[in-house]
This record gives C-alpha cells, structure tokens and sequence, in this order.
C-alpha cells in the first residue's frame, strides 16, 4: 500500500481543475465568435421592414416626377399628390395590402395634358395603366414596357405619337390588354407581338400604322379581340390568322389590305365579328359563311 501524498492528490487536482476551466474557456470564446458572426450578417441584409420602405420611396419618387411631366390638370386630379397625404391614398393611386407599393394607375378621362414620364419604370410592382380619353403627348416611353407585372396598358384617345416597334414590347410579356386606339402612333406593327402569348385584347385602331400585317401575330394564342381598322396597313390578311383559336372579333376596315381572305379565317369556331369592309380585296365570300361563322 502507497503511503498518502498530498502533494501528488493536489497536483493532480489542481491539473483537473485548470483542463476544465481551459476547455470552457475555449467554448465561451468559440460561442461568442459564433455569435458575432451571426449578429454581422445578420446586420449586413436589410429587413423585411427596411426593404419595403425603401420601395415605398421608390413608388413616391416616381409619382412626383410622374406629376412634373403633367403641364395642365383642369380637374385638380393631383392635388392630392403631396406629402400631407400617403401616396397610396393619392388620386387614381392603388396600393397593394402586403407591401404597400403601387399596383394601379387609373388616371382616364381628366383631360389632363403632358408627357408619361419614364420613371413609371420604377413602379415595379404596377399592374395596371389607364390613361385614357386624356391629352399626352409624345411618344410611349419603352421604359413602360419594363414593368415585370404589366397586365393592363390602356392609353386610348390621347395625342401619343412615334413608332410602334419603339415600345419594345417584347418585355411585356405579362400583358393581357393592350390598348392604344384613337392615337398618332406610326410605323409598322412590331412582328415580337407575336410573343405576347397571354395578350387577349389587341386594340391599334385609328392610328397611322403602315405596312403587312405579321404573320408572327398567330403566337397570340389568348387574343379574343383584335381591332386594326382604320389605319395605312397593306398587304393581305395571314393565313395564319386561322391559328387564333379564341378570336371573337376581328375588325380591319378602313385599310388598304387587300388580296383574297384566307378560308382560315372561317373556320374559326369562336369568331363573332368580323369586319374588313372599305379595303381592296378581291373575290367573294363563300356561300356557306353563315354556316361557318357563329
């Protein structure tokens, strides 16, 4: 049997003890590291809250410039624009509920007088534009066309000028109404509208469009109305026209279209109306139309 060493037992527990503290030392100082890293990332990605209030500055921003491109408002429609009152509460403004951010700019039919601003572009989370029977002028900024939740562009009776293919269109891909009737809007009409495949009604009446019509607008697999009377356009109606298996209207009088009206068209099942009078066309109609058209 070993003597008793109290040297030795105190060594050894002093040893234990100090192993331990050191370990927890190390295990406090990893959390804590761990923890500071968590805090500095966290800090470096804005909140939900931040990030929605730097939107809604944007949305602000972009109705005031909105407003300075306006020279006449006969009606005091935006007076209601200033920072007394929240912009989702101004004139023809409407916000969504979850973000607070514009979704519809319905301004028609106050005969007011100016430009459309570019910085509608900034408008991300816009839907919907009505700026009919009003009195802008220039051309359609193509920033409009950037807008990624565009369904509605409605800027019939105005004063808008410059050419169609300008718009790029071809970025609206979530439009569904397109309406720009009763304008001074030039050139031919873009064959990339073929692309909006979502697009239901198609209204470019009473413009001054020139040259065919593009076969590439059968794409339109939605479009139920489609209405190109009344401008310069030549050529004949696409055979492909048949294609557009939802059409219910169809009006292009008033052209200089001319040629034979393909029998594509009379198999349309969902057609309704269809109006091609004062154009050039040759032939007759077949004797059976009643039967094919509903």
């Amino acid at each position: 049997m070993k003597p008793y060493n109290p040297t030795t037992t105190t060594t050894t527990t002093t040893t234990t003890t100090t192993t331990t503290t050191s370990r927890a030392l190390w295990q406090s100082l990893f959390l804590l590291h761990a923890i500071l890293l968590l805090s500095m990332s966290i800090s470096m990605q804005p909140s939900n809250s931040t990030a929605d209030a730097l939107g809604n500055e944007t949305d602000r921003l972009a109705l005031l410039k909105f407003k300075e491109s306006i020279s006449n408002d006969p009606h005091a429609l935006l007076r209601s624009w200033n920072d007394s009152i929240h912009f989702c509460n101004w004139n023809g403004v409407t916000c969504g509920h979850r973000h607070q951010r514009v979704t519809t700019l319905n301004l028609g039919g106050y005969n007011l007088r100016g430009t459309i601003s570019p910085y509608v572009r900034n408008l991300t989370f816009l839907r919907f534009i009505s700026f009919i029977n009003n009195s802008f002028s220039g051309e359609i900024p193509q920033q409009v066309c950037h807008l990624p939740r565009l369904r509605n562009l409605s800027l019939r009776n105005n004063l808008l000028e410059g050419k169609m293919s300008s718009m790029n269109l071809s970025y609206c891909s979530e439009l569904r109404v397109l309406v720009l009737g009763n304008n001074r809007v030039t050139g031919s009409i873009p064959s990339e509208l073929g692309s909006l495949t979502k697009l239901y009604l198609l209204n470019l009446e009473r413009n001054n469009l020139t040259g065919e019509i593009p076969p590439s607008l059968a794409n339109m697999s939605s479009l139920e109305t489609f209405l190109i009377q009344f401008n310069n356009l030549v050529g004949t109606i696409p055979d492909e026209i048949g294609k557009l298996k939802s059409l219910a209207l169809f009006a292009a009088g008033g052209n200089k279209l001319s040629g034979v009206i393909p029998l594509s068209i009379y198999n349309i099942s969902s057609l309704s109306a269809f109006s091609i009078s004062s154009n050039q066309f040759e032939g007759t109609f077949p004797p059976n139309i009643g039967l094919k058209l509903p």
